[in-house]
């Protein structure tokens, strides 16, 4: 005899008891919550202290450069020459982060601030010592950074009182630089006006504690690495491009993907990075998901002065872009030429691809991955 299935309503019912004792003391969501504010809390320390550490660092790093430059022949060309061999030294050592640029950062920024900390000791390069020194520091390496943009000190020391008055993220302390909130300040009647509105956040200017730790200045002092995509689909269509490149033949030479670059005190990824053997030089590909626009073709061309300056050796042709613009129903292949002699351009575009080509497998990739995606999420929609 068949026995009478359990009434889910029954008080002796397990899940009926479960459902009745979170109705009724609901412990679990007050835990959640204090774990979750001790999680946060311990990302914003995380976060104050690699950038209280790294700015002390980089400062003692401009110390010691003048030091050195101070011991030895009083020319420019010796200086210069002194930078170039330490960025190659500490570049194999600990790798990005310590290139030229960077180096003659680190030097300026003690010559700006060497009023804020004390020099360390050949024997005293301890934690505890990097620590202390670190606090004469309160704000943030990146914003650091954006302040010695400021040329008039007084700007700058404005500025710098304002962030920390305010509690700036270094996207607020951009936008006031970038729209001469000091000068304005100084004009205005109101002063005390001006700087109460002045100083309020926008959404915008808001910066998450995950993206501090992504920081690239922070990746690069811990020498971590950033795996970045936009989202799955920009992420698997430039996984696929790259595989569909170098099955075409053996003339593309994979040399890196999502490679960062810093231009001034801006941080840009080209989606890959390609050598063309044949054309001896290398090819810089950009996805795009909307369409093709002039700004597109503007940061290219900046990509391409960036590469032919600071990754093209000698002996190399001048580096070529390809711009890979996908949206629905519709996909572009442009190619960068511009500035090119009209014989290296024809042979790039001999070499190269050919635009009906990728734009026939760029579509296609498109659907295939759009397609995998919606029945995966149709599949988990489902076991939920």
């Amino acid at each position: 005899m068949a026995q009478p299935s359990e009434d889910p309503l029954r008080p002796e019912n397990p899940i009926a008891q479960q459902l009745e004792l979170i109705g009724t003391v609901d412990t679990y969501t007050p835990a959640l919550a204090v774990i979750v504010e001790l999680m946060e809390a311990a990302r914003r320390a995380a976060a104050r202290s690699v950038n209280a550490v790294m700015t002390a660092t980089y400062w003692e790093i401009g110390r010691r450069i003048i030091e050195l430059e101070q011991r030895g022949e009083s020319r420019a060309e010796y200086g210069k020459q002194i930078m170039e061999r330490l960025a190659k030294d500490l570049s194999d050592r600990f790798g990005r982060g310590f290139q030229k640029s960077n180096l003659f950062q680190m030097r300026s920024f003690y010559i700006a601030y060497a009023h804020l900390g004390q020099a360390l000791s050949q024997d005293a390069l301890s934690p505890e010592i990097f620590q202390t020194l670190s606090g004469k520091f309160p704000l943030p390496w990146s914003h650091y950074v954006k302040l010695m943009s400021v040329k008039s000190a007084e700007a700058r020391a404005f500025y710098e009182a304002e962030a920390l008055r305010g509690g700036w993220s270094v996207r607020q302390l951009s936008r006031q630089i970038n729209t001469q909130y000091y000068e304005r300040a100084l004009l205005s009647r109101n002063k005390a006006a001006m700087l109460e509105s002045g100083s309020a956040p926008r959404p915008e200017d808001a910066v998450s504690h995950e993206e501090e730790l992504k920081d690239p200045f922070i990746l690069e002092f811990l020498n971590l690495k950033d795996e970045y995509s936009e989202n799955d689909l920009e992420s698997a269509l430039i996984h696929h491009i790259e595989s569909f490149l170098l099955e075409l033949g053996s003339d593309f030479t994979f040399v890196g993907r999502q490679r960062r670059l810093r231009i001034g005190d801006q941080w840009f990824r080209v989606d890959l990075l390609f050598f063309h053997r044949r054309l001896r030089c290398l090819v810089i590909i950009d996805l795009k998901l909307g369409e093709f626009t002039y700004a597109d073709a503007g940061q290219m061309h900046m990509y391409l002065n960036y590469a032919r300056e600071h990754w093209t050796y000698p002996g190399e042709n001048p580096p070529v872009g390809l711009i890979l613009c996908n949206k629905k129903n519709e996909a572009v292949a442009h190619y960068s030429l511009e500035g090119l002699s009209n014989i290296l351009a024809a042979e790039y575009q001999t070499a190269l691809p050919e635009e009906k080509l990728l734009v026939s497998e760029l579509e296609r990739t498109r659907k295939a991955i759009e397609n995998r995606l919606t029945n995966s999420k149709d599949l988990l929609d489902e076991s939920e």
